[in-house]
């Protein structure tokens, strides 16, 4: 074995990184969406493709791919056969698919100790304590994924609509939101008819942005989804003296607004998902072949 690769897929983009045996990266690449649960096919197609960029990148022949070994960490892996699914088409000689959450773990603190929330299109999170590691969330856009990208666009969204209404007084992000849709609620309906999570997170930032301002819509939604984020941190009973890394397109954006007991906390993160993926699979992978040597 020459290479290992990490990828790290969720509901906005796969990344891929190869690496050497000893873990020494080599490129980076990236692709589209690859949420498992919500579009297998697609999601084996970015991910594939990824990989591919990551062999380009790094100067090797994308031919490699069969005789690489994959560690894969990916949204909707939690639940149902969709990791085995995924398995089983994959071209890497070996495929081992994990969450999105064990392979950020594994990057942000290592192999201790600590906590993480991923903070994206999607939320999860997940803490090890003694070695013994619990996860909370990661169930989805439809019944979970509070506090993410994904939720706030659909809040944002729905908020435009009661404005329009007039069940709800608008703002200016209001406002702003109806001018996107030509003014035509019709057009944000229709919107909805095929929006993957990745589509309603792509407002996320504007409302972060607004709340800023003092917008009143934006930071009633920003109130609601910090206290959902906080919710769940409080449920994985965090140890006063392990770190907590926020990771995700969100975290920078949730880190100044998290009270001061979580705030005491932070820690920068000692690698993102993808190195710990790159991690995990030289310690699967690449170090027994050595050991037995």
């Amino acid at each position: 074995m020459t290479f290992v690769l990490g990828i790290d897929g969720g509901g906005t983009s796969c990344k891929a990184a190869l690496a050497t045996a000893d873990g020494t990266v080599l490129a980076r690449a990236k692709s589209g969406a690859a949420n498992i649960r919500t579009d297998l096919t697609g999601a084996r197609a970015n991910i594939v493709e990824a990989a591919r960029q990551a062999f380009i990148a790094a100067g090797q022949h994308p031919e490699q791919i069969a005789n690489t070994p994959a560690i894969l960490g990916l949204a909707g892996a939690n639940v149902g056969t969709y990791r085995q699914q995924l398995e089983a088409i994959l071209p890497f000689s070996v495929s081992r698919v994990e969450t999105d959450a064990e392979i950020a773990l594994e990057g942000a603190v290592g192999s201790g100790d600590g906590a993480m929330a991923i903070l994206g299109t999607g939320t999860a999170y997940m803490a090890r304590r003694n070695g013994r590691s619990r996860a909370i969330g990661g169930w989805g856009f439809q019944v979970g994924d509070q506090g993410s990208g994904a939720r706030i666009g659909r809040d944002l969204l729905e908020q435009t609509l009661l404005a329009y209404d007039g069940v709800r007084e608008g703002s200016p992000l209001t406002d702003a939101m109806m001018a996107i849709f030509r003014n035509n609620p019709e057009d944000v309906v229709e919107f909805t008819t095929n929006a993957k999570p990745g589509d309603f997170g792509g407002f996320a930032p504007k409302v972060f942005e607004h709340a800023e301002k003092g917008d009143t819509v934006a930071n009633w939604i920003v109130d609601r989804v910090v206290a959902d984020v906080e919710a769940s941190l409080g449920a994985l009973d965090l140890s006063d003296n392990a770190p907590l890394c926020l990771l995700g397109g969100l975290a920078s954006l949730y880190a100044p607004r998290l009270s001061a007991r979580y705030r005491a906390l932070l820690k920068q993160p000692l690698d993102d998902a993808l190195g710990g993926a790159v991690q995990m699979a030289v310690r699967l992978f690449a170090r027994p072949a050595e050991a037995a040597r």
